[in-house]
């Protein structure tokens, strides 16, 4: 793929839920090393778009190109580009006594499907895992298990996993979701710092539209279709939020004053 290649390339497309059109006729690209929102009411289908790129759910017509391949029918991926997509959910449900230590689930994340971990040997791969937890601040936490972490913990254990190895596209599901004001604001620096660092193309789902606003290169307006697409500036005026929300939807403010968020 050429520098100028979009990493990610969306045509026409629709996402079926039950005998529902969750998502209709939406097409879009993502360029490189760009933050793309992706905002809308409750039910626009915003998860359900986010699950059919990464072939979680299928599509009901259209075509996906990611880093210049054909997603296919049901999400098959070469291994070696899926290894470089890194997911971040809203939540990641973990049963009280799940095993698993921070540093064992970072470590997964070095261990990406179908490439060679010969550079990887078990030191080298001990001392990345080190690396991505001390980066996102998680170095007094590779001990503990997962289901013993706070929300905000969770939540950069999940970028250690996304940078323990290189990628290129980071898609998140409103992964600031349940995080008090101080911890998203925390979370969304660190997003931000490693974005720069790590050259990262990033299509984020939000309902906070300030931060949007303040963060982010473009976005895009679902309902069910794409209702506008373009910089914060144009898409997060007051006319294309009424549009957006309806009229008589008062989004709320969310983390900070002075720009409307919605829920």
């Amino acid at each position: 793929m050429t520098d100028h290649a979009p990493v990610l390339l969306v045509e026409g497309l629709s996402v079926r839920r039950g005998e529902q059109l969750a998502v209709e006729q939406v097409s879009f690209q993502l360029a490189r090393e760009t933050d793309t929102a992706l905002v809308g009411p409750n039910g626009a289908g915003k998860s359900s778009l986010v699950g059919a790129l990464l072939g979680l759910h299928p599509r009901a017509s259209g075509t996906v190109q990611i880093l210049g391949h054909p997603l296919g029918p049901t999400g098959e991926l070469p291994r070696s580009v899926r290894a470089e997509i890194a997911y971040l959910p809203q939540s990641l449900a973990l049963q009280g006594r799940f095993p698993l230590t921070v540093g064992e689930f970072v470590g997964f994340g070095a261990d990406a499907p179908g490439l060679s971990l010969a550079w990887l040997g078990n030191r080298r791969r001990t001392e990345a895992v080190l690396r991505a937890l001390k980066r996102t601040g998680c170095q007094d936490l590779a001990e503990r298990r997962l289901s013993e972490l706070s929300g905000g913990q969770l939540k950069r254990v999940l970028l250690a996993f996304c940078v323990v190895r290189p990628r290129q596209l980071l898609v998140l599901d409103e992964a600031q979701a349940g995080l008090d004001a101080p911890s998203s604001e925390q979370f969304q620096q660190l997003l931000l710092e490693l974005r720069r660092q790590e050259g990262w193309t990033v299509l984020q789902v939000s309902h906070d539209l300030e931060m949007v606003r303040r963060s982010c290169d473009q976005v895009l307006c679902l309902n069910r279709r794409l209702r506008c697409s373009g910089a914060p500036d144009h898409a997060l005026s007051p006319a294309r939020l009424a549009e957006l929300y309806g009229p008589n939807v008062v989004p709320y403010r969310h983390h900070h004053a002075g720009v409307p968020g919605h829920g």
